[in-house]
């Protein structure tokens, strides 16, 4: 399954238009790709498009926009790419008792060696051990969440679209024994994307991807960026963001403001050497999010 690019990835600007439609879409994809193993084990199983969305979510809610911190995410999403004739999934147990979270994970330590998709029956099975994400496995310790492979392999993907051979997923560690047998929608969806990558639930206008990359980056300190977006909304168009998610103006430490103070003294003086006249609008997000401002010289078309 090809990876993730960068032109797949809208500008946040035009994510804030998509977003809803693209989530529900998502929603609806994903519950055809989860499937419940007993009562505190779910497989949620990636693909191209679950990817991509996770990628879109973590660009928003950090109101990521520059292209390089854009590819990191990317880079760290795409390591959780199946491959040629590979499943992979998500694994989450879920414990809804607080006081029980931790008592509960540490019965389940060495779950990585007791994941299985069962590929037909006793006699003639094919038995694929799950392979977790060694980065996150520990000794004596597990967390909630979990990175698994399934490498199929060239038979097992035969069996696997054989709609007469069985598929389930057995969990056999002592501590919690559950099979259970792939649903046909969820089955549909493996062999699909075994296939080709699955349609893109999030379609881009021409130019939704093409335009951040063409942002000018003028000055950048690890927690506030200065730019000037490729759609200004007037000449001379800058735009001053924190770099994370703590740009909240409610609740920003007096340190993140000082340095959005530091950044906007400095883009209002660019500005006003260019155009003689500055002009500062404040755009906060719901629930008093992340917030930017915007700077350009007042004049007939700015927006107000």
């Amino acid at each position: 399954m090809r990876p993730v690019s960068l032109d797949e990835i809208a500008r946040l600007d035009r994510y804030a238009e998509l977003r809803d439609a693209y989530r529900a879409a998502v929603v609806e994809h994903k519950a055809r790709r989860r499937l419940a193993v007993g009562d505190k084990v779910t497989l949620v199983f990636e693909d191209h498009e679950t990817l991509r969305f996770q990628i879109q979510e973590m660009c928003w809610i950090e109101r990521i926009s520059d292209p390089r911190k854009i590819q990191a995410e990317i880079d760290v999403y795409n390591e959780l790419m199946p491959g040629e004739d590979e499943l992979s999934a998500t694994l989450f147990v879920e414990i809804t008792d607080v006081r029980e979270i931790r008592p509960e994970l540490d019965r389940l330590v060495g779950i990585d060696e007791h994941v299985w998709l069962v590929l037909g029956d006793a006699g003639d099975g094919v038995a694929v051990r799950a392979r977790f994400d060694a980065k996150q496995l520990e000794e004596d310790r597990i967390s909630a969440v979990q990175y698994v492979r399934f490498p199929l392999g060239a038979e097992g993907a035969r069996r696997l679209r054989d709609a007469g051979v069985r598929a389930r997923i057995r969990i056999d560690h002592p501590s919690y024994r559950c099979e259970v047998e792939l649903p046909a929608a969820l089955r549909r969806s493996l062999c699909d994307g075994l296939a080709a990558d699955p349609p893109a639930l999030l379609r881009l206008p021409d130019d939704a991807a093409a335009g951040r990359a063409r942002d000018e980056i003028l000055f950048e300190t690890p927690r506030v960026r200065a730019y000037r977006p490729a759609h200004p909304l007037a000449p001379g168009h800058v735009v001053v963001e924190p770099t994370g998610a703590g740009g909240s103006l409610l609740d920003a430490d007096p340190a993140l403001l000082g340095e959005l103070v530091e950044a906007l003294r400095r883009a209002a003086a660019g500005v006003l050497t260019g155009h003689r006249r500055c002009r500062i609008q404040t755009e906060v997000g719901p629930g008093a999010g992340p917030a930017r401002w915007h700077l350009h010289p007042p004049g007939p078309g700015t927006a107000t």
